[in-house]
């Protein structure tokens, strides 16, 4: 994910401020009481077919707080890749780089850095070889406690874990690291900020929590692109609030809010 920008610059109509590179996914999401035992056939009580993939999902939830976005992304060329092309519009995202092949149905994601932008990366799915580059070259690296967990080999439960994990992560290079730990908020770690701070996030109920650490990255974006002077502990204390609205309605983009659904002082 890319995103870029600065206080009082005129963007061109058909320039996007945040650019997301990575999947676009289809939920097929089945309620059950439980789940099934292997080779055990229980009843569902709900099932629904939504929109998902990670990247995507960050590109929705920057555009619903009114990003000027675009999607770089390949689905395939069946109806479940043209209801996702439909999605992004219908999401005011640009499509111009989402493609269709009939040669699979899931796209793949790769990074592209400029000089230009702010780079946030998000290692998902994690894999414990990374390429180191990917430290070096990533303006700000976000991951959840599980990732953390794969990339340095350490167990992470707490913040204290988290903050553990990311100074190992700052170590490879990572300018600015941040843990996300879902209803315990998170933890980041920057060069200026030496010494690793948990940020927590409000308590609430939650109904779903499924794709809120997306929610909270997309937000992250909004907030790097449209309000790159806000100190960037502020950033993650709204992006933390953002993504704390969403897992309190069921789905994963139909739970991300909009701008004008926001309390003001977000924004």
């Amino acid at each position: 994910m890319a995103a870029s920008g600065e206080p009082g610059r005129q963007w061109q109509e058909e320039v996007a401020a945040v650019v997301v590179v990575g999947s676009c996914m289809t939920d097929l999401v089945s309620l059950t009481s439980r789940l099934p035992k292997t080779g055990e056939t229980i009843h569902g009580h709900k099932f629904f077919i939504g929109f998902g993939g990670k990247g995507a999902n960050q590109c929705v939830q920057a555009a619903r707080l009114g990003a000027k976005t675009s999607m770089v992304c390949k689905v395939g060329k069946d109806s479940f890749g043209n209801d996702y092309i439909e999605n992004l519009k219908q999401n005011d995202i640009s499509t111009e780089f989402a493609y269709q092949t009939q040669d699979a149905a899931t796209g793949t994601a790769s990074i592209i850095v400029n000089n230009e932008v702010k780079t946030l990366f998000n290692p998902a799915p994690a894999v414990a070889d990374l390429d180191p580059r990917f430290y070096t070259l990533s303006d700000v690296f976000c991951c959840n406690e599980t990732e953390a967990e794969i990339l340095t080999g350490l167990k992470v439960h707490s913040p204290a874990d988290a903050s553990r994990a990311a100074q190992l992560l700052k170590g490879r290079g990572c300018r600015v690291v941040i843990v996300t730990l879902g209803a315990e908020g998170c933890v980041t770690l920057s060069e200026t900020e030496p010494t690793p701070k948990h940020i927590p996030t409000e308590k609430v109920k939650a109904v779903d929590t499924t794709g809120a650490g997306d929610s909270f990255v997309g937000a992250l974006a909004f907030y790097l692109a449209y309000y790159p002077n806000l100190p960037l502990e502020e950033m993650l204390k709204r992006s933390n609030s953002i993504a704390a609205v969403s897992v309190q309605s069921a789905g994963t983009q139909s739970s991300y809010p909009y701008k004008k659904d926001l309390p003001l002082d977000l924004f």
